[in-house]
């Protein structure tokens, strides 16, 4: 690197090393350590315990369930918008970005008065007669939280792939004899697995460790890994055993990056 590239990296290193390494050494070293300040493997094996592992569980057949949602929806409108006109798909898109300017907790807090017992979409089936919903405080709320803040971080890279698809490729396909299906099955969807796979990391890992949805759609009676975490952190005020769980935590979050890795080697399903 030249002098002026390395002045350059400066404020980057600066961030990265203030905000990213030095907290994960933190959690590194409360985790692996006791609250005398000794070698330990206990905080990481506390994870076991029947309450952890079944909190652990939940998080992931919910994030699993909400990532499989994303995709299918995603997908089809990404094929859509790739094959419409530009003004158009940008619009489109845009309509997707705009909410993500706006705080997560906001919108969070939006779909919990929406849901809600007397809250405006039961408002609304009550006025129609019709039967009122009463998902609030359910694994479906939760689901629904994630699927809406999280749909575009599927969309986004699925879409960025489609559209540097060379259109000759598949239409060669077809002027092969290919059907649409088979155009699907053996160009369109093989080509865009990148943006798959990174939509599906993108979605996987905040759906894993999120403990805000929950808290806010599951009315705090179901508990995710990450609100067994942000108990230990805030509440116990114990970060030893906060810091173990989220190490174990961290090793599904490496696997999910490891696999994005191996199929976008390249970045192009990178979203932004």
């Amino acid at each position: 690197m030249s002098k002026k590239q390395r002045l350059l990296s400066g404020p980057y290193l600066i961030w990265t090393v203030a905000f990213i390494v030095i907290p994960l050494l933190l959690i590194v070293y409360y985790g692996l350590t006791s609250a005398e300040g000794g070698f330990t493997l206990d905080n990481i094996a506390q994870m076991g315990r029947p309450e952890n592992l079944k909190a652990l569980w939940l998080a992931l057949v919910l994030s699993v369930v909400s990532t499989l949602i994303c995709l299918v929806m995603a997908y089809p409108l990404a094929m859509i918008l790739s094959n419409m006109k530009f003004n158009a798909n940008s619009f489109i898109v845009m309509i997707f970005i705009i909410p993500m300017w706006m705080n997560f907790l906001l919108r969070t807090l939006a779909w919990q008065t929406l849901l809600e017992k007397n809250g405006v979409i039961n408002m609304a089936l009550k006025f129609l007669h019709l039967p009122t919903l009463n998902i609030i405080n359910t694994p479906y709320a939760i689901v629904l939280g994630m699927v809406y803040n999280f749909l575009p971080f599927m969309l986004l890279p699925i879409y960025n792939v489609l559209i540097k698809i060379d259109k000759n490729v598949v239409n060669a396909a077809r002027d092969l004899g290919a059907n649409s299906f088979q155009t699907f099955c053996k160009i369109t969807f093989p080509l865009s697995l990148p943006g798959v796979i990174s939509g599906i990391t993108m979605v996987f890992v905040p759906s894993l460790t999120t403990f805000v949805i929950s808290d806010l759609l599951g009315g705090s009676k179901i508990l995710l890994i990450g609100n067994v975490i942000e108990q230990k952190f805030k509440q116990g005020n114990n970060w030893n055993v906060g810091s173990g769980l989220s190490l174990v935590l961290m090793v599904f979050i490496l696997i999910s990056m490891a696999i994005m890795q191996k199929y976008d080697k390249d970045g192009e399903g990178a979203a932004f």
